[in-house]
């Protein structure tokens, strides 16, 4: 096939692969699913955000705005929280506060099996049956999404309601205008305002490069993409609509004030660009043995970029731009703005979309025996990159990362409820310890004497890799001083904090232990 001829076909599966793409978006869609559901309850930790934003999800339960300490909560927009706020009336809300991150955990497990679904569709859709078959199993295994989809944030939510836009454009490319197409065009608008209405930042992976598209005539006509831009932004006016009317614009203008300043990197509450944090580098050092796979598939999709933009079709090179606002938007995170950790999804999911279709195209536009070394080598590495993921996920399943709800389990077993803990973690704002413990304790930061004896705190909670890393209110040195006055009665070592001790200091003034 000619690279003219692979792009003509490029864009649909091959004739006969329908009953064959359809099995395989079932099977990866539910070993997605299975996988992320075995993990919810032992392979990670608690997550300071995710326990906020299980709190805004039960708020939003009880009707309005989503809402913390009682004032609505405008720095990210409510879609997710309403979709919590569903999953609990659902299911039942069950009190204890890891029972109900584990229930929303459950949601976005949920989430990342669709999320697979359409991931291999739209792969299909713009390479080949077997490519979609490689994104699928891929996403399924790959350590970094398990992470990120079972740990209660937004990105799973936004990235679901991102890709079925994409998904949806796909099919309306290269149809001729009709009013099916404009409908079409308005329902693709309004899936890509759901990813919007999630976390904002998904205009910069929709808008972005659906403007580029219309500057350069790729992908749909002008005006119909126009149509999927302008009711992009409708979608998400409605909802400024609705908070103006009930009177809290000033509020959210303050929040997203705030919110632009982060992204922008003008105020640096969080991430690894904040002063004192850990060194990106010493991260993605210290998680390469779970995360190199990860790391070699964006480098992939750096030449999966070039050959999209040389030898893609419209849809193709309309993913390509997809890539490269995905580029853009965490390299800025890197050197200028607020990067965390959970942004490097917005880069992976569009990496496993893109490398299989130009790998696709990389293949396809050889002689028949000339592609045979071609599909050899593809096929070698795409079984060694899923075979490493596939271990990594076992072992992340069979060794338990879930301190800190053994740790509750024993104070319930052992402190009395209400009893005074002091925690060591967290600088500026409230650490790990203070959001898992602070529903049936009172936690604080009592470490001098005079505090101890006046909270009457008589335990401590260390967990140690995160002090190591610089993330608390006293260093090392003086967290080992502090501890060492007392015992530990509870320990447990696992990956995402190390050693997560409890120990029991003497009364303030006592001496020994």
């Amino acid at each position: 096939m000619t690279a003219n001829g692979t792009r003509k076909a490029a864009g649909r599966p091959a004739a006969g692969g329908s009953g064959t793409l359809a099995l395989i978006a079932v099977a990866v869609g539910v070993a997605t699913t299975l996988i992320r559901l075995a993990a919810t309850s032992r392979s990670f930790d608690l997550f300071g955000d995710e326990i906020i934003y299980t709190d805004l999800g039960h708020s939003a339960a009880a009707g309005g705005f989503p809402s913390i300490t009682g004032r609505p909560f405008f720095l990210h927009p409510p879609g997710f929280f309403y979709l919590e706020a569903g999953w609990e009336k659902l299911l039942g809300y069950q009190g204890d506060l890891v029972v109900h991150v584990y229930q929303m955990r459950a949601l976005n497990a949920v989430l990342a099996g669709a999320t697979a679904v359409v991931l291999a569709l739209l792969v299909a859709r713009a390479g080949s049956v077997w490519a979609a078959a490689v994104a699928g199993a891929m996403f399924a295994v790959e350590p970094y999404c398990i992470r990120q989809n079972d740990r209660v944030l937004l990105e799973t939510a936004m990235m679901l309601w991102l890709l079925l836009g994409y998904l949806a454009l796909a099919y309306l490319i290269g149809r001729p205008p009709s009013r099916w197409v404009l409908a079409g065009a308005a329902g693709t608008g309004v899936l890509f305002g759901f990813a919007v209405l999630t976390k904002d930042v998904a205009a910069l992976l929709t808008v972005l490069p659906l403007l580029a598209a219309a500057a350069l005539g790729w992908g749909l006509r002008r005006r119909v993409t126009l149509l999927v831009v302008g009711c992009t932004m409708v979608t998400y006016g409605v909802y400024l609509a609705v908070v103006a009317a009930t009177g809290y614009f000033q509020a959210l203008w303050q929040a997203k004030t705030e919110g632009l300043q982060r992204l922008l990197g003008l105020i640096q509450a969080t991430g690894f660009n904040k002063f004192g944090s850990t060194s990106l580098i010493g991260r993605l050092t210290s998680e390469a043995s779970y995360f190199g796979v990860t790391y070699i598939l964006l480098v992939l999709a750096l030449t999966a970029l070039v050959l999209l933009l040389r030898r893609g079709g419209p849809l193709q090179r309309v993913l390509a731009l997809l890539q490269i606002a995905a580029f853009t938007t965490l390299g800025y995170a890197l050197f200028v703005g607020t990067l965390e950790e959970q942004a490097l999804y917005l880069l992976l999911v569009p990496s496993m979309l893109t490398v299989p279709v130009a790998a696709t195209l990389w293949r396809g536009h050889l002689g028949r025996h000339r592609r045979v070394p071609r599909t050899v080598l593809l096929s070698t590495m795409a079984i060694l990159m899923l075979g490493l993921n596939l271990a990594t996920c076992v072992q992340w399943l069979v060794q338990p990362d879930n301190g800190y709800a053994r740790l509750r389990q024993y104070l319930a077993a052992h402190v009395p409820a209400g009893s005074a803990i002091i925690a060591v973690d967290g600088t500026n704002e409230r650490g790990i310890t203070e959001w898992a413990l602070s529903d049936r304790y009172r936690v604080g930061r009592w470490s001098t004497p005079a505090a101890r004896a006046k909270a009457h705190a008589r335990y401590v909670v260390v967990p140690w890799a995160t002090i190591k890393l610089g993330y608390g209110h006293l260093s090392p040195a003086q967290v080992r001083a502090l501890v060492r006055q007392g015992r530990p009665v509870f320990s447990f070592h696992e990956r995402t904090y190390g050693d997560l001790v409890l120990y029991q200091l003497p009364p303030a003034g006592g001496h020994g232990r």
